[in-house]
């Protein structure tokens, strides 16, 4: 969430930001903000100063009292009744105010940092880097969802028999697969000093709003509405509200978590071929990084997290590039996001493996994350994230660059996870 202070002094600024992203309406939200902003200022000063007045004339009306002028101090008496009732208004003018602000602060994305490309689809993003070879497989290169079949390593129909489409059932040497490269993505990051945790996978409310997901994502999220949880879209959620209304130290930087979790997403009007076997699913398997760090600090943070997972896919040898995101394809909450993409050779495209994200001071504005400085003044961290990795593309990825004509060879990083080097 933008602070609104940074929005009253750098309307000019945020306009062009929004204009960058292609939101809608901007000029129009702002300004009222802005004076929204404006009544809630005043009204909190007329609050003050009553409550102010309130304050000294109870303490007159003490000392009229005690010195026997009561006639006196039943006059200032009528007055403080006055200003309790004046009291009242402005509270309640106060709240509604408050709430109409925050109601608004929340429709506004966050502002894209400068280098973000101009653009309003994927088509418009910008390659920064690639990497790797793309295999030549030959005419008879099969797809992973028939590789899949062939070799009996995952079964989306018996899924779509258990719970519906986009619930796959992973068996024998896919699970086991499915299994090594959580286990060797956990491996790599808490090598490179990132904390595992295990976190639920449920939230409340408060964290949904707090990292950005509500409410611009509700309608993407499953929800329990007796308990009013919901089933999380990806590890990002529970790991950033570990610091929801906490203020850190300087020396505590940076804070870095990982962790595995499956991850809920409804994908709601995902149809066609694009999204056939594990391209999109409901229910899928991930690992990810959090970063929380010094203001200062959070680009150099970004770019050792971009390094970070190359060295992964440059270990799994597969083919990669990395995009820019241009403004309009960005999500919600980030100021810049790189995605990571795997070239599937048997389907001839790319598929998106990795997003990872520079909120700067968004989310932490939502969750209250704050830090001192070594003067003692309280400010807003930087969060970031990013996936390390997804698995379905990368399995999908996997099984149709590494296919040869009787099976499968398994990456050589992983065969000490998954004790056997070939499916057959």
């Amino acid at each position: 969430m933008l602070q609104v202070s940074f929005i009253r002094e750098q309307k000019t600024k945020v306009l062009k930001g929004l204009a960058k992203r292609n939101f809608k309406n901007a000029e129009a939200i702002i300004d009222e903000v802005l004076t929204i902003d404006a009544k809630r200022r005043a009204f909190q000063t007329e609050l003050d100063n009553a409550l102010a007045e309130t304050n000294l004339l109870s303490k007159e009306i003490g000392l009229l009292f005690k010195a026997g002028e009561t006639q006196k101090a039943n006059l200032l008496k009528e007055r403080t009744f006055q200003i309790k009732t004046a009291t009242k208004d402005f509270t309640d003018q106060l709240n509604d105010a408050s709430n109409r602000l925050q109601e608004l602060l929340y429709q506004i994305p966050n502002i894209p940092n400068e280098i973000v490309p101009e653009g309003t689809s994927a088509d418009d993003n910008l390659c920064v880097f690639e990497h790797g070879t793309i295999p030549d497989l030959g005419e008879n290169a099969l797809p992973h969802w028939e590789l899949a079949k062939k070799y009996d390593l995952i079964d989306f129909d018996l899924g779509n028999k258990i719970t519906g489409a986009g619930f796959p059932v992973y068996k024998d040497k896919g699970a086991k697969l499915q299994r090594a490269l959580i286990s060797y993505f956990l491996d790599k990051n808490t090598e490179a000093g990132y904390v595992e945790y295990q976190p639920p996978y449920l939230v409340n409310e408060a964290s949904g709003f707090g990292t950005g997901q509500l409410p611009d994502k509700e309608g993407q999220m499953y929800h329990d509405a007796k308990d009013n949880l919901y089933l999380i879209p990806t590890a990002e959620v529970p790991l950033t509200n570990l610091f929801r209304d906490v203020i850190l130290n300087e020396e505590d930087f940076p804070v870095m978590c990982t962790a595995y979790t499956p991850c809920f997403r409804r994908e709601a009007g995902s149809y066609g071929a694009h999204v056939r076997g594990l391209n999109r699913l409901h229910q899928f398997d991930k690992v990810e990084i959090v970063r929380l760090e010094k203001p200062e600090n959070s680009y150099a943070a970004l770019d050792g997290m971009l390094e970070h997972i190359k060295g992964i896919l440059n270990e799994l040898k597969l083919p990669y590039r990395i995009l820019r995101l241009c403004g309009g394809d960005m999500g919600f909450t980030s100021a810049i996001t790189y995605d990571f993409e795997l070239y599937s050779t048997a389907q001839q495209r790319w598929l998106e493996i990795s997003s990872v994200s520079n909120f700067e001071t968004f989310q932490a504005n939502r969750l209250k994350l704050r830090y001192k400085n070594k003067e003692g003044k309280s400010q807003l961290a930087h969060t970031l994230n990013g996936s390390s990795l997804a698995l379905p593309r990368v399995l999908a990825g996997i099984l149709e660059n590494y296919q040869v004509a009787d099976g499968i060879i398994i990456p050589e990083v992983l065969q000490a996870y998954t004790k056997f080097t070939k499916i057959d």
